[in-house]
């Protein structure tokens, strides 16, 4: 339904910002020409392209700094071992999260085909998530460098000086094989398929069965002194009891906050999708059919399992997958705005944006029957304990529009991110329901892109007089 549907109609949906945008004057925010990390002629071409096809000044601005803002301020490329070589930090964190560089890059695959140094550049993202993984697949974040004095390097698991966090996260092994997997599709070129990536690859499968918990607690634990409940593990760093029923425990979710019921469900869609791409590669060019085999296998093990036990009645929208489960029956319903989402699972090609129990699932995490959905004059979404009470996270949001059917919500969408950004022309990890003047994290560059691929989406799909509509 959308927000225009509503009895009550939000404040933040009769917004005047538009008109007052139009009496201002917006100056790029992006670095100056010679300080940015990289340019991409394609990149730059679409930027001009789109932003002249937004009427609104406000949200042209906010496109043009946002989208190139993970090239401008984050990636530093080199050849290394005569490969090309990419860290991409997170922003206003000196590291690299498997996650976040993956969908940081996403949204300039489709440029690649017309730029040969952007297609390096990506290629260079994938062979270093590929060192990354093989130094240890339980990891979450690296540095660019040996760092035996690293932030994190008191934490109670297997700390090493390359390793900038180490929170076992199902997602951090398949955001790269999204991305090398799509590269392929969308540029031919197999180069990033190596014995070191078919070894990484190897690696990942036998992470996620050490941690279907089958035979005892598998390698991995970890806890942290903290005054932070959900930066740290119970059972001596193991979690609550998993029932071992075919589903991969996550200690960590996205959001890097610890897991109650382990078995995160939509981090298992998501590692069903990767095992699948792995799948086709192993058979398509590595010609290595024994992990094609292997990796097949697993992916019907999990898919099977998640029909079992991630889909639970609720009592309010009937059949909905759980956020969390374990096993046993426990279940939890909530979101978190982090992805892998609930939410997001059709833009991670999890399920299908028309199954009806996606849909009610949807319906649900999008209400205050969600415990981490908050709704305020500024704005509505999801957020998480990350951050805590009343903040919303842009990336649900934008999540939100990606996954619609109705131009009404995704209109909406557009208006509230636009109205939310602080006025300071980018995106946040979240902002106050009722202040969007009060944000955290002012530089976090996969939001940025995030909201930049959403705009080069709907200009694609022919809908900008959507976009012009707000």
């Amino acid at each position: 339904m959308g927000l225009t549907a509503l009895a009550i109609h939000p404040a933040w949906a009769a917004s005047s910002v538009r008109g007052e945008a139009a009496k201002r004057k917006f100056v790029s925010n992006r670095p100056a020409t010679g300080d940015r990390h990289f340019t991409s002629v394609a990149v730059e071409q679409t930027i001009t392209r789109v932003k002249a096809k937004i009427k609104d000044p406000k949200l042209a601005w906010m496109f043009e700094n946002c989208f190139p803002n993970t090239l401008d301020t984050t990636v530093n490329f080199s050849m290394k071992n005569g490969k090309p070589d990419t860290f991409v930090i997170t922003g206003d964190i000196d590291a690299m999260w498997l996650r976040d560089s993956s969908a940081q890059v996403w949204p300039y695959l489709p440029l690649t085909k017309s730029d040969a140094e952007l297609k390096q550049l990506i290629a260079g993202v994938i062979n270093r998530q590929t060192q990354c993984i093989l130094i240890d697949p339980y990891a979450n974040a690296f540095y660019a460098e040996p760092n035996p004095n690293g932030h994190w390097v008191s934490d109670r698991t297997e700390m090493k000086p390359m390793l900038h966090e180490r929170k076992w996260e199902i997602d951090s092994l398949c955001y790269p094989v999204r991305l090398a997997y799509n590269y392929w599709k969308t540029t031919g070129d197999t180069s990033v398929f190596d014995a070191d990536w078919k070894k990484a690859m190897g690696l990942v499968i036998k992470t996620f069965k050490e941690q279907q918990r089958k035979e005892g607690l598998g390698p991995y634990k970890f806890q942290r002194v903290t005054e932070r409940q959900l930066d740290t593990v119970n059972n001596d760093g193991y979690g609550n009891p998993v029932n071992p029923v075919g589903l991969i425990v996550s200690t960590f979710r996205p959001s890097d906050d610890a897991t109650t019921f382990q078995f995160l469900v939509p981090s298992n869609f998501f590692a069903v999708t990767s095992l699948k791409q792995i799948a086709e590669i192993a058979e398509k060019v590595a010609g290595d059919n024994m992990l094609a085999a292997e990796s097949k296998a697993l992916a019907d093990e999990v898919s099977n399992a998640l029909k079992q036990y991630a889909i639970v009645e609720h009592p309010k929208y009937g059949k909905v997958y759980a956020f969390e489960v374990d096993g046993f029956g426990n279940a939890y319903f909530m979101d978190d705005a982090n992805i892998p989402s609930l939410l997001a699972m059709p833009y991670l090609d999890g399920v299908a944006q028309n199954d009806p129990i996606y849909q009610n699932t949807r319906k649900l995490v999008w209400s205050e029957d969600n415990p981490y959905f908050f709704r305020g004059t500024a704005g509505e979404g999801i957020g998480g304990p990350h951050i805590g009470y009343d903040m919303v996270w842009p990336m649900s949001i934008i999540m939100r529009a990606q996954t619609s059917s109705s131009d009404d919500e995704i209109r909406d969408c557009l208006r509230m991110l636009r109205d939310t950004d602080g006025d300071t022309g980018f995106m946040h990890e979240s902002f106050h329901k009722d202040d969007p003047a009060k944000f955290t994290r002012k530089w976090f560059a996969w939001v940025n892109t995030l909201f930049g691929e959403l705009i080069v989406d709907l200009e694609g799909k022919g809908k900008m007089d959507l976009v012009n509509s707000i």
